[in-house]
């Protein structure tokens, strides 16, 4: 018995005109995505995504694991195959779904006929399968309103598939639809979501983090990377551009008051970013900042940081609390590597007192006793590259 997977589509298929870029996007996606896993065949009909592998050997429980990070996919399921003769089809629902129907007291069915030249309707359809089941599964009952499983049989240009429901899939629109942004990633909790969620919008990712040695270790840098690893399988392939900040760093200490360090530390390193941004084809950037969380997060602060860029800065946090934003870490598994003790560059010469509601011009004034530009070009020539498969 052959199983394939159906992959359902969510948002794409409102997208109108544009709905073929989508798809197409979303099929490259899942093939290179598969390509690693096994041999599949991979295309798209009726609103639904076939993935079918090309040998017996095929992984399917790591392909379903695979499909169900990549975003566009709203749902997906694991189905066998028959060909479109009812008898056949009622045989490979009861052999197919043996497992599934043994551990369970109740269900029905449900069938969809695309396929309108099939010889029997929907209504008989289910008819005929459930009196089947319900022979070969004595201990079963029919329960239409709650059931403990729907059995699905889907008859399509293709043919039969027979599925006991569906498991919801990533979401969102596929990676690449959306043009491309750079984050600024650090170690902790934050940002890691805030990466996910803008792949989840379509946003092709790549990554800046700023490193400050001594004051931060290489083992920081690589909780970094394992966390850009996590969010990888859900947004694909990245890059990772590791800036050196020691010198930007204890310059703004030399040189400016200490309540004024953290904002003009992240003034360097938004400008920076958006230099980095710009030359790789990056139209956005993306931070991990959520309203009035600490200092540097307050209206005042933000609207400090934003004038030195020229480009759109994207906050998918700003409105979240820390336990919604904690819940989505676990979710994508990033919380545990987040809270390994290994500080980051914007713990380093932390403010005691920190100004939550600075004017801009003084800001600059205070950034101004600073020569910039030499130190922002050395961050820029040295910034080591790092590919996050």
């Amino acid at each position: 018995m052959k199983e394939i997977i159906l992959l359902k589509l969510g948002e794409i298929v409102l997208k109108g005109l544009n709905r073929k870029n989508f798809e197409d996007t979303l099929l490259r996606t899942v093939r290179r995505r598969l390509a690693k896993i096994g041999e599949f065949r991979v295309r798209a009909a009726q609103s639904t995504v076939y993935v079918e592998p090309m040998n017996d050997d095929a992984d399917m429980d790591e392909a379903a694991e695979c499909v169900s990070r990549i975003f566009g996919v709203a749902a997906f399921a694991r189905a066998c195959t028959a060909e479109k003769d009812l008898e056949k089809i009622k045989t490979a629902a009861a052999e197919y779904l043996a497992d599934t129907l043994e551990g369970i007291k109740t269900f029905k069915v449900e069938a969809k006929r695309s396929d309108k030249k099939f010889p029997y309707n929907s209504p008989e359809i289910c008819n005929e399968v459930g009196g089947y089941l319900l022979e070969k599964f004595p201990d079963l009952t029919v329960n239409v309103h709650e059931p403990d499983v729907i059995v699905t049989v889907e008859i399509r240009d293709f043919g039969a598939y027979i599925r006991a429901g569906l498991i919801r899939g990533a979401g969102g629109i596929p990676v690449g639809t959306g043009g491309k942004a750079c984050v600024l990633i650090s170690g902790g909790i934050d940002s890691p979501v805030a990466a996910y969620m803008m792949a989840k919008r379509g946003l092709e990712l790549m990554a800046v983090h700023f490193a400050s040695p001594p004051y931060t270790s290489e083992r920081a840098e690589e909780k970094v990377v394992e966390l850009l690893k996590k969010v990888a399988r859900y947004s694909g392939r990245l890059k990772m551009y590791t800036v050196p900040f020691t010198k930007i760093q204890t310059e703004i200490r030399d040189k400016c008051k200490e309540d004024y360090f953290t904002l003009i530390m992240r003034r360097f390193m938004m400008e920076i970013a958006e230099r980095l941004a710009v030359d790789k084809g990056a139209q956005a950037l993306i931070t991990g900042e959520s309203l009035g969380q600490v200092a540097s997060q307050t209206v005042g602060a933000i609207g400090c940081t934003d004038a030195v860029c020229g480009m759109p800065v994207f906050r998918p946090l700003i409105g979240m609390d820390k336990e919604e934003i904690i819940e989505i870490s676990r979710k994508i598994d990033t919380f545990d590597i987040s809270i390994q003790p290994y500080e980051d560059c914007c713990t380093v010469f932390t403010p005691r007192h920190p100004r939550t509601k600075p004017v801009l011009e003084k800001v600059i004034e205070e950034q101004n006793k600073i020569d910039s530009a030499p130190l922002i070009e050395e961050a820029v020539m040295n910034v080591k590259v790092r590919d996050i498969l």
